[in-house]
């Protein structure tokens, strides 16, 4: 028996059915941005059920109630817009695919667990494609986080032509579209792996030292004019310019100012390519810009302000 309750928001709508012991959420209707699903409509509500919050377009943030005991394959699949998930420090079996293309999920928030840990606990599903990491009671423990960047190495170390001829092969993107041209091919893939890079370095809880250095090499190997000859995959796939850590700053980040602090922290804005990345920047990004101009001023040199400005 399926039964339909209104929330305190207009046209807000819960779907729920009898299940175990307690009720199951079956879908949700309404414009809610920040939802939280309710312990109990006369009983507990003991499970979010299969694709029954998928495509909510409008959702940012779902808080899951503590009385929660599964979460059902593709739950909240395709929510474009989601960047949190609130969910109680407790055993929960999740179904798979919960978060299929939710990209812009940022934050697993646990109770009783740091930041930092909740936001590796979202890039594992959404950047390592590792949904065995999605262990929300152990995220932040040692070994966990120890699985995490033997995950990232892996991916990183992967060589970026890795996949495409399965691709191709399979027919898993239509022939001559943008997707199968190799070089587009390459040039996402050097992309997500340097979203993980500057996502690790940006929370650092439990980072060994070699591995910062090594994801640091990759940012600098993969920024035009960092002067860095080095890295992992430098030269395999026989790209000449590789500016994908520029790229995915510019197009993504522009206006984080933890990004951009970073990318020059760890050396990618040099002379050599001060004045190229300065004049694509804009007036899109005003305050990285004016970071950029501080840093040459404090660390590469000033030859004319003025001139700077006009690029």
């Amino acid at each position: 028996m399926k039964m339909e309750y209104c929330t305190d928001v207009k046209e807000s709508v819960f779907t729920l059915k009898e299940y175990k012991k307690g009720l199951e959420v079956v879908s949700y209707e309404g414009e809610e941005i920040y939802l939280t699903i309710p312990e109990n409509f006369e009983k507990p509500v003991v499970s979010l059920g299969k694709k029954a919050l998928l495509s909510c377009k409008q959702v940012r943030r779902v808080s899951l109630p503590e009385t929660i005991e599964e979460v059902g394959d593709w739950a909240f699949a395709y929510c474009d817009e989601l960047r949190e998930i609130r969910i109680p420090a407790k055993n929960i079996r999740f179904g798979k695919g919960i978060f299929r293309e939710c990209g812009k999920l940022r934050f697993v928030t646990v109770e009783g667990k740091p930041k930092e840990a909740g936001a590796l606990l979202a890039a594992a599903v959404t950047l390592l494609d590792a949904p065995y990491l999605f262990t929300p009671q152990r995220c932040g423990d040692d070994d966990w986080l120890k699985q995490w960047d033997a995950r990232m190495l892996q991916m990183l170390r992967e060589a970026d032509r890795e996949g495409y001829s399965k691709m191709v092969l399979c027919g898993e993107e239509d022939y001559g579209s943008r997707e199968n041209n190799l070089d587009y091919y390459l040039n996402q893939k050097r992309r997500t792996k340097v979203r993980v890079a500057f996502m690790r370095l940006l929370n650092r809880m439990g980072l060994q030292g070699e591995v910062r250095e090594e994801l640091e090499d990759y940012l600098r190997a993969h920024t035009e004019g960092s002067g860095y000859a080095g890295g992992m995959s430098a030269g395999k796939d026989g790209a000449d310019i590789w500016d994908e850590t520029w790229q995915v700053l510019l197009e993504e980040h522009g206006e984080d100012s933890e990004y951009y602090k970073l990318f020059t922290e760890i050396g990618c804005l040099t002379e050599d390519n001060f004045d190229r990345i300065l004049s694509q920047t804009g007036e899109s990004c005003p305050e990285m810009k004016a970071w950029f101009l501080k840093y040459k001023e404090e660390n590469i040199g000033y030859k004319d302000f003025f001139e700077d400005l006009m690029l």
